[in-house]
């Protein structure tokens, strides 16, 4: 039963999350102190929030999930967690993480607040729209961005906003991409906005958005000289993220970066990279 209501929760799907903390890392003021004391908690809201989203999507498509391949393990599809019990946690959830949010500043709770709705929203209709579906997306991860940089009152570079948008468009049409592949013919009934994009609509915003997301991140570094050698990093992920897609072997973000270890290692080492040449 723990089990059921913790895969419920989407853990992994937490790591959006650490989104919050990119403003910080990449001014060069990271500190434990700082980290701890402001970041856990707005982070630990947003994942609390984050979570009642997840379960209120699922409690909406938990009779479609039953025919997903994939889906129908799901704890409510495959009945380990009942309904009144995941609307009790999803609630739970929310209060909880609003609630977190309000004692760190009114700020984080509006944005979690804004945050929040547009997840409702997303789950109750936007979701089923074609391309709207993409931008909800990309703005989840904004709202991200913003509230880390009000956290740590940082100013978000213009370069910085533009490169996290795309990369956000880009790995949305990428699990896009990788339903519509997996699913085939059956892909606009289980996702709506999936039967509205025709053949190859999809693959070319991809590739679209891969380039765009490559200039971005390029203008961003370009003043910051040893960060500018992390750009064929950011390439190389990129065509591994999308080399993946089009193979078939899935799109979703998160899991893309847990098991593909190419993949993992090139965050890693782009990641030990920024921190050589931001703190070193």
């Amino acid at each position: 039963m723990m089990s059921a209501y913790l895969t419920i929760l989407r853990p992994g799907q937490w790591l959006k999350n650490l989104m919050l903390f990119f403003p910080l890392f990449l001014s060069g003021q990271a500190n434990i102190q700082t980290v701890t004391c402001r970041g856990i908690s707005a982070f630990i809201a947003f994942c609390l929030v984050s979570s009642a989203g997840y379960i209120f999507n699922d409690l909406l498509d938990r009779d479609r999930d039953l025919y997903h391949p994939e889906k129908r393990l799901r704890p409510l599809p495959s009945g380990a967690v009942s309904v009144v019990g995941a609307s009790s946690f999803a609630i739970f959830l929310l209060i909880s993480g609003l609630v977190s949010a309000g004692f760190i500043s009114y700020k984080i709770l509006l944005l979690l607040l804004l945050y929040g709705l547009i997840s409702f929203l997303y789950t109750l209709m936007l979701k089923s729209l074609p391309v709207i579906d993409l931008f909800c997306i990309a703005v989840g991860f904004l709202i991200r961005l913003q509230a880390g940089g009000e956290l740590f009152q940082i100013q978000v570079s213009s370069w910085l906003f533009l490169t996290v948008f795309l990369l956000a468009v880009f790995l949305g049409t990428g699990k896009r991409l990788s339903e519509s592949q997996t699913l085939g013919d059956c892909a606009g009934e289980h996702r709506a906005s999936l039967a509205c994009y025709p053949p190859g609509f999809l693959a070319g915003i991809m590739y679209m958005t891969g380039s765009a997301v490559l200039m971005t991140y390029a203008m961003y570094v370009v003043h910051k000289p040893r960060l500018l050698y992390t750009v064929p990093l950011c390439l190389f992920g990129l065509l591994r993220f999308m080399l993946r897609v089009s193979s078939g072997k899935g799109g979703d973000p998160t899991e893309a970066l847990l098991k593909d270890w190419i993949l993992f290692l090139v965050s890693l080492v782009w990641l030990l990279m920024v921190v050589w040449s931001i703190y070193c």
